[in-house]
């Protein structure tokens, strides 16, 4: 008898476990405010992305007021749109707005960040972000770093060789 109460205590403890793990999986993924329906989208264009993803934080001010919904290629420019569900408790959005990629930390997840413009005008269902800034990608830094460093000492190498 006492190994059957054994088990079901085990069983429980089990139970508790996995309705844990589940509860923390959707705190961790943030999906209370991915299409509730209460809020409305905005596209913005940008030449690289990095490794923005959907489901990625859109920001005002350090503050999340959406998330990223989804993320495509544009056939004519072949530029990334982004579309971007905000919100409704920010409706009144300036339609002249920007919108830069950041990351969160040197190696951190990258993120949307809205900078708010001074038009009257307001972002509304389907409005596109004009101003954008893409994505700062630190390997393109650094091979650009690298390909002056070479020009830099090739210069020296020439300039030495002609005196």
């Amino acid at each position: 008898m006492q190994s059957r109460a054994l088990e079901i205590l085990v069983g429980l403890f089990v139970c508790l476990g996995v309705a844990a793990v589940f509860v923390l999986t959707f705190r961790v993924a943030s999906l209370d405010a991915v299409g509730n329906g209460d809020g409305y989208r905005v596209t913005a264009m940008f030449e690289n992305i990095g490794g923005l993803k959907a489901g990625s934080a859109v920001t005002l001010s350090g503050v999340k007021v959406g998330r990223v919904q989804g993320i495509a290629i544009d056939p004519d420019t072949f530029e990334a749109v982004a579309t971007l569900y905000i919100s409704k408790a920010y409706s009144t959005l300036p339609e002249d707005s920007s919108a830069k990629i950041l990351t969160a930390g040197l190696l951190g997840e990258q993120y949307i960040g809205l900078e708010i413009g001074g038009a009257e005008e307001v972002l509304k269902e389907g409005s596109r972000i004009k101003s954008t800034q893409s994505a700062l990608v630190l390997e393109n830094l650094i091979g650009q770093f690298l390909t002056n460093m070479a020009s830099r000492s090739n210069d020296a190498g020439n300039a030495a060789k002609q005196e």
